[in-house]
């Protein structure tokens, strides 16, 4: 198809709303916050791991968290080291098809050195933030303690490399939203345009006001959401789908929309009921962010386009695979990508071959003590299930309310004129395309995870910690039976699959918080603070 004029990467934190376009039912993302290419770990013994796979294990290199120490929680403000920077990422590749880049909202693969910042790492520029979150009106970001106890809090803002401290007072989402058309409005159009956003929300923000979101919208929910945790979030929510509104407008009204790609996505399942000072769901899907259940590592994801039939997409995909999909959409040879375990999607969504993905690992963490795999329709799931980080206790379960139940008074189907009116359907009616409210209902329907029983806090047998668990995640997405006593071969050989990844881990990165990183010995402020002398990769 050659090059497209534009391709817009919106990622959301969390959970999304969406309206349109082919829905990748089974997107896995990494469950590990950083966004790249990756996922790896280190010396992890898996259970049940016998003298005789170990002699199989294969000496091929695997493009996961662990091959990169990433696969152990984030980094933190005061983290040494980054994303690698022998790594070639996404807008690289962009960059070499002729495209200008451009990041708008949150990095989070690095800044104790310049060069693990975005416009170091192939983007023509940035505006947002480097850490993991912050207030969303002071963008002061909480992240760690010092040597006695005190939070490390800073100002993390900037325009490129440079502090911008215009933006205090100002709501994240909004700021993130008006740079994005603002882009769009002044992009030379004999230049494709590659615009990444990556809003926090709904990300909580700091512990002293984990929910932030303006009153009018949080007003919008008073008689429909009687919580008012999930109110806020909604608020949030509605913000959010009010930006994705304004970019597709602005792509409309300046001639860029029908010849655009638009990727909606989220990084890793949501933080429900107060985990991680938050309210999303991840009904009915089990577990919840940070974990390996599908609840915190399968998230809703969508990819449109003028040339894209919409449909709901039943293929395996997996985070890494955008790079890859997109590259090849631009025109790109994926023969030219070396060293990644990426697979491009784009004739599965165009079209509608097979997709070429039929296994990944969700992650190896010897630190949690955990790790999980999944090929076909079987997932393997082993030791340590429920990880500590975000406040202890147990995570096992289906959190989150539905949303169907409890005298809500809106069916999805009802919501459908709504989505039609909006800013988004608008502009694509300007590009000749109607809204088909039959089609509609059914890519809904479609869309929906069902489960076989009830959901229910009762703990169905899978002590993965004693020995793996085995679940057929196309029958059961739910996660409620564990096959493994009558499948023996098929956990031997995700077992082995596990030992191949784990073969090319790494150590995982140190998360050591170094005190020439705190911000009160720069101002008050997050910056790079290692010479060249002290990386530490």
């Amino acid at each position: 198809m050659g090059k497209f004029q534009c391709i817009v990467f919106l990622q959301l934190l969390y959970n999304l709303l969406l309206e349109s376009g082919t829905f990748p039912d089974g997107f896995s993302t990494l469950n590990v916050i950083p966004t790249a290419e990756a996922a790896r770990n280190s010396k992890f013994e898996p259970y049940r791991l016998t003298r005789e796979m170990k002699r199989k294990l294969r000496k091929d290199k695997y493009w996961y968290a662990p091959n990169y120490g990433l696969q152990h929680f984030v980094i933190m403000g005061a983290s040494s080291g980054g994303l690698p920077l022998k790594e070639k990422l996404l807008p690289e590749y962009l960059k070499d098809r002729g495209y200008s880049t451009h990041l708008v909202g949150k990095w989070h693969l690095g800044h104790s050195i310049k060069e693990f910042t975005p416009t170091y790492r192939g983007f023509d520029t940035h505006y947002g933030y480097w850490l993991g979150k912050q207030d969303y009106y002071t963008h002061i970001s909480i992240d760690g303690r010092d040597d006695e106890g005190n939070g490390c809090w800073g100002f993390d803002f900037r325009n490129n490399t440079e502090l911008n401290r215009s933006v205090f007072g100002k709501y994240d989402t909004d700021l993130f939203t008006d740079e994005a058309v603002r882009i769009i409005q002044n992009h030379d159009s004999k230049k494709p345009l590659f615009l990444m956003i990556t809003h926090i929300a709904p990300h909580s923000a700091n512990d002293y006001d984990p929910l932030q979101a303006p009153k009018e919208n949080v007003n919008k929910f008073e008689s429909t959401i009687k919580d008012e945790n999930r109110r806020i979030y909604a608020g949030v929510m509605d913000k959010l789908d009010e930006s994705v509104g304004m970019v597709v407008d602005a792509l409309s009204k300046n001639g860029l929309l029908s010849n655009s790609i638009i990727v909606i996505s989220s990084d890793n399942g949501g933080a429900p009921e107060g985990f991680d000072l938050n309210f999303s769901s991840n009904w009915p899907l089990r577990g919840v962010k940070n974990t390996l259940w599908e609840g915190g590592t399968r998230v809703a994801a969508a990819i449109w386009s003028p040339f894209i039939e919409t449909r709901v997409s039943q293929d395996l995909m997996h985070a890494q695979d955008w790079l890859p999909t997109l590259y090849e959409a631009t025109g790109g040879n994926t023969n030219d990508l070396k060293g990644i375990d990426g697979v491009s999607l784009w004739r599965t969504f165009t079209e509608g071959e097979p997709s070429p993905r039929t296994s990944f690992l969700y992650n190896i963490d010897d630190i949690y003590n955990h790790s999980a795999v999944r090929e076909g329709p079987w997932k393997l799931i082993q030791g340590n299930t429920s990880t500590v980080d975000l406040g202890g206790g147990i995570r096992d379960f289906w959190y989150g309310p539905s949303g169907r139940s409890g005298g809500f008074p809106f069916t999805v189907a009802s919501l459908i004129p709504q989505i039609a009116s909006s800013m988004t359907a608008t502009a694509l009616e300007s590009i000749g395309m109607d809204m088909n409210f039959s089609h509609m209902r059914r890519m809904q329907k479609n869309a929906e995870i069902s489960c076989i029983q009830p959901i229910s806090r009762i703990q169905i047998p899978c002590n993965a910690y004693e020995a793996p668990c085995l679940f057929n995640v196309e029958d059961d997405p739910c996660e409620f039976f564990n096959e493994a006593d009558q499948n023996p071969q098929i956990v031997g050989r995700l077992l082995l699959l596990i030992a191949e990844h784990n073969g090319t881990a790494l150590p995982p990165l140190q998360r050591i918080a170094h005190q020439e990183a705190w911000p009160r010995f720069h101002g008050n402020t997050w910056t790079t603070w290692e010479d060249d002398g002290k990386q530490c990769f």
